[in-house]
């Protein structure tokens, strides 16, 4: 069973930095056969959810969407089974509930952003002016 932790939100002033992470367990690293995609995605109250990060387990694919892109880093420390995402440059615009998400990677995929079948509770980043 998949299951997925995160950590790491706050509440920070505009320009700053926060590094959520993402503590993953089920997925089996050993199995070069088996890769799986990971990602961070957003919501905020009456917006519709955003994909913001991705990558693939297995191949040098990372993806990013256009409102992050050179200010979030996303990467994975795989003895640590841990997800990061990297905040730098924070908008008052980022502030939402934040999730990591874990699936299965497709024959072929390059892991698009987005939600996969696996999702943690979310932690919270609120960034004020």
């Amino acid at each position: 069973q998949v299951h997925l932790v995160e950590s790491g939100g706050g509440s920070v002033q505009a320009g700053e930095s926060l590094r959520l992470s993402c503590e993953v367990s089920g997925l089996d690293w050993t199995r070069y056969v088996t890769r799986y995609c990971l990602g961070w995605f957003r919501q905020a109250p009456g917006k519709e959810r955003e994909g913001l990060a991705s990558m693939h387990s297995g191949k040098d694919f990372i993806h990013y969407a256009d409102s992050v892109k050179g200010r979030f880093t996303i990467s994975l420390d795989r003895p640590k089974n841990t997800l990061y995402l990297e905040m730098s440059s924070l908008k008052t615009e980022d502030t939402a509930a934040y999730y990591c998400t874990a699936q299965r990677a497709h024959q072929g995929t390059s892991c698009p952003v987005g939600s996969y079948n696996f999702r943690g509770q979310g932690t919270q980043v609120t960034v004020s002016s």
